[in-house]
């Protein structure tokens, strides 16, 4: 229950931030990323203040020989870069560019009614599970081949 609970808050600061900076708002989004156009620099201030926080978070957080409410730490142990990061992150940025809308941003703005995030949260799940039938169809092919 206490797990819960603190994802809930954390959900909940995490969600007040997005909605507070602006990054709920597609078109501030789209502002930030037009920089020949109506570039709008906000957005980087928010950036490098959650990378900060982030920095200085994990240097405490993973001296911990484990988190508060899970038995380890789940960091990712891959750190190559190969074909699926590459695309994922290509396809992620195109997306966040036409959109205006990343997860981060689309989910509280669910909570403030934005009607466009409504089909972006639609398609993005749909996006996922299409990868993932994809990933699967493509792995079994890789396995009858070998």
């Amino acid at each position: 229950m206490l797990r819960i609970l603190a994802a809930g808050a954390i959900g909940l600061v995490f969600g007040s931030g997005i909605a507070i900076s602006g990054m709920a708002n597609p078109a501030k989004v789209l502002n930030f990323f037009d920089i020949f156009g109506t570039w709008d620099p906000s957005l980087a201030f928010v950036m490098a203040a959650a990378l900060a926080v982030t920095a200085i978070g994990y240097r405490f957080v993973l001296k911990r020989p484990r988190p508060l409410l899970e038995p380890k730490f789940h960091v990712p142990g891959n750190r190559k870069l190969d074909m699926p990061l590459i695309a994922g992150s290509a396809a992620f940025g195109i997306g966040w560019g036409i959109t205006g809308f990343c997860p981060g941003g689309a989910i509280p703005a669910l909570g403030l009614g934005e009607p466009s995030a409504w089909i972006f949260v639609g398609s993005m799940l749909a996006g996922i599970a299409a990868a993932r039938t994809l990933r699967i169809a493509l792995e079994q092919r890789a396995a009858q081949n070998t």
